[in-house]
């Protein structure tokens, strides 16, 4: 990890900051996104001593034009991403008979949308690079045969997106020592949880999963490209 090249969206709170922190521990060289500045200004003051560099930048993945000046100010400063990290999401509960064409939009243009553009944008430059790991972060909420909640059939459907694009991604990035993986846990300790479904009882925290996005990004994750992984948890 030490001078590796990372990429994290939604870096300013949950498990984006939590994989942030872990991997300034390691010495990566670190460029975080988010939406909030404040957040990233916050974050960039707690870890730049430890990391190898600290590079943020605020931004929407949604936004084709913000995703396009990220990777361009990455590849200007660093000349490479060895590592990119989608963390960024958000949920809306509204049950599906109620759900608005604009809600619809907001939940798949971040999670999925922009899944998307910084996977785009990632694996073009590590074709050229040979190299490159790409991890997305799903959901429970988007596996097959899983308990399924109201109100979330737009956070389900992004979900599962996701998990489809890394699967076909970590066959396409095989020719060039691209590997993709994506990691779907269940309730996660986040603010993000507690707005949207409070009833649920989190049994893992944002740091336990950083743990886990680590040892994935690492050489010793390198069996599980292509692979969905299902954390199932018990409170």
């Amino acid at each position: 990890m030490k001078n590796k090249v990372a990429i994290i969206t939604g870096a300013g709170r949950g498990v984006g900051r939590a994989t942030a922190r872990l991997f300034a521990q390691a010495g990566a060289q670190l460029v975080l996104f988010s939406r909030t500045q404040s957040q990233l200004d916050e974050l960039v003051a707690d870890i730049a001593p430890s990391a190898g560099s600290v590079l943020a930048m605020a931004g929407d993945v949604a936004r084709e034009a913000d995703v396009e000046a990220l990777f361009q100010r990455v590849k200007e400063t660093h000349g490479r991403v060895d590592i990119l990290v989608n963390c960024a999401a958000i949920v809306a509960v509204k049950p599906f008979a109620d759900m608005d064409i604009a809600t619809w939009d907001q939940v798949m243009g971040i999670n999925l949308r922009g899944t998307f553009l910084c996977c785009h944008a990632a694996f073009r430059l590590m074709m050229e690079q040979k190299q490159g790991v790409i991890i997305n972060i799903s959901s429970l909420s988007g596996v097959k045969g899983v308990e399924k909640f109201p109100g979330m059939s737009a956070y389900n459907v992004s979900k599962s997106g996701v998990a489809g694009l890394t699967e076909i991604l970590a066959v396409e990035g095989k020719p060039y020592n691209i590997r993709v993986t994506a990691v779907s846990p269940g309730a996660i300790d986040t603010e993000m949880l507690r707005q949207a479904a409070p009833h649920l009882n989190a049994a893992m925290s944002p740091e336990q999963l950083a743990e886990i996005i680590r040892f994935l990004a690492d050489d010793s994750g390198s069996m599980f490209s292509g692979s969905n992984i299902e954390l199932f948890t018990n409170a």
